[in-house]
């Protein structure tokens, strides 16, 4: 699986990308409650756009993923939305922690 191409008709491609998520001022927040709510978020922010996780590892102050991008997306573009709507669905479902972090930055 490390060595699959996709193809199209005329191109081969192998866009993997190495990304680091690392919450506001590095706070340990990704521990045993929201931990399994952000995998699923991630997850499905991924399946909507139609990026593959490669590998996944949630540490306690940040997450690393290894991500497959297909080339009509830009990475920072992609990176934008995840992290943009990660946050914003994380603060729909656990409104108590707009109070730790205001303003939306998770």
């Amino acid at each position: 699986m490390a060595n699959q191409t996709n193809s199209l008709a005329h191109t081969k491609r192998m866009c993997k990308y190495h990304i680091v998520l690392i919450p506001k001022y590095r706070r340990k927040a990704i521990y045993k409650q929201y931990r399994a709510d952000l995998q699923e978020v991630i997850r499905l922010q991924c399946k909507y756009k139609g990026v593959e996780i490669v590998e996944g590892h949630m540490m306690a102050d940040h997450v690393h993923l290894l991500l497959s991008i297909p080339p009509k997306m830009s990475v920072l573009s992609f990176m934008g939305y995840l992290k943009g709507k990660s946050a914003l669905m994380m603060f729909d479902r656990y409104a108590n922690l707009k109070y730790k972090y205001g303003n939306r930055h998770f």
